[in-house]
């Protein structure tokens, strides 16, 4: 895209035009900005993924630069994918949803939208270039040095400013449930955040850091951590997202909005004390290692009673699903939804773990996460989005959303099952004994096993990123080309409107 036509996509409707009619009382521009940066995103992050997977099925792809190893690189995936991706994804969908089912503008308006846009993408930057030149702090999903941990905090806590100031002064007398997630999220990221990266720098002229705790008690924060930064992130986020876009979707009302408040207040509960799970077979005092499985265990009920609403939001809408393409993806990302949080709870069980740990099957388990749930809810999100944000009509092709959702779904369904059957096989290698009581395989014979796998899950990959560059035509095409929807006068704000006329 040029400078020119990122700039107009941006502006979007020209002013003057019949479609602005449309006030623009709620601010949009900077979500514009989001929902752009977490298209591009996702390519690289799915693109380093790609990448990656490639290295590992042929070692020579690591080029024998220190920059482009696997070890500098994979932190890179995982990040852009998480951070970059589905933060911009949150970022994008919560600020729309806050304004419009508080009926407020954004607190801080235009100025607070745009530092939140360039203050975050320049988190993204500095993270991955500390990667590549290997500055890392070595924590899983925490790999960011001091310097940009604290420019993230500031971005983060102007975040918590913005989304919580809207609902203070929102006209709506109810918070609709998609904020209590986001406003769960926003808050325990950053209590995680703080918490985890408690560090003293070598000096403040030097990128390294040491962190206050050591040994099993920063082991026990990490992964305190590191399962919430996906339990708040990747799952009470996406809930957020899920409980507003289905609905809208669907256009039907959500099932339960009883279940959906037990849902939240038993999932914020019980996902917090999950991490122990993290640290079976280690240092860990058994209590706190058998405290994370049960409370993994328990997990299920609430993460299920989520997915059983969503789905049920359909009902006497199916056949939405033949019609709307767009749908197909938030539906279908339930699924894996359900699926990933029920095989979770059972791979913390101890006998399960220990067959399951340091192998391709946790690289399953979280791929069916955040290829099918997190992926896909926000593939529908961001075709639901765009139309409405640029004020079209209609998508470009629904045709070219079906073929995105049918080779994404095979590529899911390739990698995840590769893994798992790699991931098991692992286990049983590592652990297999002869009659002498030695081990049967040596390590790297059992490399040499997983070879197959490895180049299916690279097939698997490609594939969805395939679909996300079709995606990406097909958004281009809606923005550039689409048909300019009607004007209509949107209802403004309490904000907005002059406190003598309200």
């Amino acid at each position: 895209m040029s400078a020119t036509g990122f700039a107009a996509a941006l502006a979007g409707p020209a002013t003057g035009s019949r479609a602005t009619v449309r006030s623009e009382a709620y601010i949009e521009a900077p979500i514009r900005a989001f929902a752009i940066a977490t298209v591009f995103w996702g390519v690289v992050g799915f693109l380093m993924g790609v990448l990656i997977a490639s290295q590992l099925a042929w070692p020579l792809l690591n080029l024998d630069l220190e920059w482009t190893t696997f070890g500098r690189l994979r932190p890179v995936h995982t990040s852009a994918v998480i951070f970059a991706f589905g933060g911009n994804a949150l970022f994008c969908t919560s600020l729309y949803v806050v304004q419009r089912t508080c009926r407020a503008r954004l607190f801080g308006g235009e100025p607070m939208g745009w530092f939140l846009f360039w203050g975050y993408q320049f988190v993204i930057v500095a993270a991955a270039l500390g990667y590549v030149l290997g500055i890392t702090q070595g924590k899983e999903y925490a790999e960011p040095e001091w310097y940009v941990d604290l420019w993230l905090t500031v971005v983060w806590l102007h975040y918590l400013v913005a989304f919580g100031g809207t609902i203070l002064r929102r006209e709506e007398p109810h918070i609709y449930v998609a904020n209590w997630f986001y406003l769960a999220f926003i808050v325990t990221v950053a209590m995680l955040h703080i918490g985890n990266n408690l560090a003293l720098p070598v000096t403040l002229g030097h990128s390294k850091s040491y962190g206050l705790a050591s040994g099993v008690q920063d082991a026990m924060i990490q992964w305190w951590y590191g399962h919430n930064a996906v339990g708040f992130f990747l799952t009470a986020g996406f809930l957020g997202m899920m409980y507003y876009f289905i609905p809208k979707q669907a256009d039907r009302p959500v099932y339960s909005y009883r279940l959906s408040i037990v849902h939240f207040w038993s999932l914020i509960f019980l996902y917090i004390w999950a991490g122990p799970h993290h640290l079976h077979y280690t240092a860990l005092p058994d209590w706190a290692q058998t405290l994370g499985m049960v409370f993994s265990i328990m997990l299920w009920m609430p993460s299920w009673g989520g997915m059983i609403n969503g789905v049920m939001t359909l009902s006497g809408a199916w056949d939405k699903l033949r019609t709307n393409p767009s749908l197909r993806f938030t539906v279908t990302s339930l699924g894996f939804y359900g699926m990933s949080t029920f095989e979770g709870p059972v791979m913390s069980i101890k006998a399960v773990n220990s067959l399951s740990h340091y192998t391709d099957w946790t690289i399953g388990h979280v791929h069916s996460g955040a290829m099918g749930w997190v992926g896909f809810v926000t593939f529908g999100a961001l075709y639901y989005l765009f139309p409405k944000l640029w004020n079209k009509k209609a998508l470009y092709s629904d045709r070219l959303v079906s073929w995105h959702f049918w080779i994404a779904t095979l590529g899911i369904v390739l990698y995840i099952t590769a893994m798992w059957v790699s991931g098991i096989l692992q286990g049983l290698m590592w652990r297999a004994y002869d009659e002498n009581g030695f081990l049967q395989y040596s390590f790297i014979e059992t490399v040499a096993a997983m070879y197959p796998y490895y180049a299916i899950r690279v097939l698997g990959g490609l594939l969805y990123l395939g679909g996300a560059l079709i995606m990406v035509y097909n958004l281009w095409m809606t923005v550039t080309r689409g048909e300019q929807a009607e004007a209509v006068a949107a209802p403004a704000p309490v904000a907005a409107v002059p406190a003598a006329a309200a």
